[in-house]
């Protein structure tokens, strides 16, 4: 029987679209560069962090999901096949606090809105 360990985006920049969900999942954080990981990526020709192909994002106290972010060659040219539901107390404010953050409005549903990530991955949001 398998169980979930990573969600995994293919994204144009992962480091901003790391920021963004780290930003948007309660609890959620970008995995501290250590000095074993910095060098990991000197090896691979990466001097800065901002350009690291490969971008985890952390769930709180260490559980899963993990979301990773992957640098992809192509852009995103269609409809998500999979996407996220997120789920808030305050749909409203937590739709505005997330637009702020960089996602744009997609629809409007009467259950749901779709918004899409910086890059348009679209996820949406249920009152709780």
């Amino acid at each position: 029987m398998a169980t979930l360990k990573d969600v995994v985006f293919d994204c144009r920049h992962p480091a901003s679209l790391a920021r963004f969900w780290a930003t948007a999942l309660d609890g959620y954080d970008v995995a501290p560069y250590d000095d074993e990981e910095l060098a990991r990526l000197r090896t691979m020709g990466v001097d800065d962090p901002e350009d690291d192909p490969s971008v985890l994002v952390e769930a709180p106290d260490g559980g899963v999901p993990r979301l990773f972010f992957n640098r992809v060659p192509e852009p995103k040219t269609v409809k998500n096949r999979l996407h996220l539901d997120l789920r808030a107390t305050d749909r409203e404010a937590e739709v505005a606090r997330l637009i702020r953050a960089g996602a744009s409005e997609v629809g409007r549903h009467e259950s749901w809105v779709v918004l899409a990530d910086p890059e348009g991955n679209e996820f949406c949001v249920f009152a709780a």
